[in-house]
């Protein structure tokens, strides 16, 4: 049976004291709503909308890849009154799945199960709920002595001894899509808030005899909505604890899980050593056997087998196996780090590409380069690429030698086994097997440093 959902985000977020809409702050590299609507997808439910109000072009944007329906709620009169917005796109046949945008823990495996016992058990409502220690702020399942579920009470509208209930509501359902449809105009805001509540809708089914059910979750976790940036952090070091468990489960061993940042896209491979302060972002790929060393930050890379990195930076770069890097290296954008490379300490790289076997031991610039295989890049050498109106390139070919505290000044080109000497600054192409010197013959003036002692006194 054909299956839709809705999800609601539309609310303010006032609590979270930003301009940024309150679903588009990120957990653990993807925004909330994003979160959502990937398990959603998961579970088979094609057909989405979402319902958004506050900085809808933002969040409309952000979701185009989704294939999502959307509606605009303009006045946020509760969740009864955010469902009836999307009333149209509401099947008659099949059954819908509401969901809030701002529930970013919710797991596929839980909206399967949910979906599945609601049509194999032929409920017309079912809400997913959850036993809990302190229920304060959450809705309270009544039910009668036989179980028999009767209604939904909120925190505010609640008597004393319904507040004592601890299974709550989770603020998912699922629906009979006709019905569903059938009643949403039924809804009145008779409560404390003067809200439009989707709840209500339990008691209505209960005047009209339909067939109500709850299912409960085990994990509360999943059920946590993000109001404030309290909530944020918390609901971010949950999803970091299963990002980092399911690489553990992988055979990825990390020093100190609980200090590993590491987001949802990230692949990594067995044998591969994280240390404590590690972030690594985006859509990065990491190879076997690899080592990437304290506080270090790794952003849309990969990196092949045998890698090891020491407190060092890279962002949309590649380095080949057997490569070291670091520590504090920084590769910027466009980096291309071949195989059995050592980048050193304190050397940048910038849109390169750096051969096989090439050392850049320490304190070097390199950008809008390529640098052939087995080339020694010396320290304090500098690839001169701007000329204060446009980068320019250098190429430097196979087995050449650069020796230390050399500018090389683009466009330039150091043919194969050339040697540069040491203090050189080069602005003229150098030959195949050439040797390019370019400083000033030394001399040596006698008695200069007493001269300038006395007239100093």
């Amino acid at each position: 049976m054909a299956n839709s959902a809705i999800v609601l985000a539309a609310g303010a977020g006032t609590r979270m004291k930003s301009r940024l809409p309150k679903v588009l702050h990120k957990i653990c590299g993807k925004s909330m709503i994003e979160r959502v609507l990937e398990e959603v997808k998961a579970s088979n439910v094609e057909d989405i909308t979402a319902v958004i109000g506050e900085g809808s072009q933002e969040v409309e944007s952000s979701l185009k890849d989704f294939n999502l329906q959307f509606v605009f709620q303009e006045k946020r009169m509760g969740t009864g009154h955010a469902v009836l917005m999307a009333e149209k796109n509401i099947p008659e046949e099949g059954h819908v799945i509401v969901l809030c945008g701002d529930m970013p823990l919710i797991q596929r495996e839980t909206i399967i199960s949910l979906m599945a016992f609601h049509e194999d058990n032929h409920l017309d409502m079912t809400v997913l709920t959850a036993m809990v220690e302190n229920p304060f702020g959450y809705g309270r399942i009544v039910k009668e002595s036989d179980g028999k579920l009767i209604k939904i009470v909120e925190e505010k509208d609640a008597e004393d001894q319904e507040r004592l209930i601890k299974e709550i509501n989770s603020g998912v359902y699922c629906f009979r899509g006709d019905l569903l449809k059938k009643h949403l105009s039924e809804i009145c805001p008779n409560n404390v808030q003067g809200e439009y509540y989707l709840t209500d809708l339990i008691e209505i089914g209960v005047q009209n005899g339909y067939a109500l059910g709850t299912y409960s979750l085990l994990n509360t976790e999943e059920i946590l909505g993000v109001n404030s940036r309290r909530q944020l952090a918390e609901a971010e070091g949950i999803m970091r604890k299963r990002i980092v468990e399911k690489h553990m489960d992988q055979g990825v061993t990390f020093i100190n899980p609980e200090h590993a940042y590491v987001d949802s896209g990230v692949s990594i491979g067995m044998d591969t050593i994280i240390y404590p302060g590690v972030i690594i972002k985006g859509n990065t790929v990491i190879g076997e056997n690899c080592m990437v060393g304290s506080n270090s930050r790794i952003e849309n890379s990969t990196i092949e087998d045998h890698v090891q990195i020491q407190n060092s930076v890279l962002i949309d770069s590649s380095v080949k196996q057997g490569t070291t890097i670091g520590p504090f290296a920084y590769l910027r954008p466009g980096s291309c780090i071949g195989k059995n490379v050592k980048i050193g300490d304190f050397v940048e790289i910038k849109n390169s590409i750096i051969g096989d076997g090439t050392k850049a031991s320490h304190l070097a610039y390199v950008g809008d380069a390529e640098v052939g295989k087995n080339v020694n890049i010396g320290c304090g050498v500098v690839f001169v690429n701007y000329n204060g109106k446009e980068k320019q390139k250098i190429i430097v070919e196979d087995n050449a030698f650069i020796g230390s505290n050399v500018n090389l000044v683009a466009p330039l080109k150091v043919h194969k086994r050339g040697y540069v000497a040491a203090g050189t600054t080069v602005t003229v192409e150098v030959p195949e097997g050439t040797l390019c010197i370019g400083r000033e013959k030394q001399k040596h003036i006698k008695g200069w440093v007493d001269r300038k002692k006395l007239s100093r006194e």
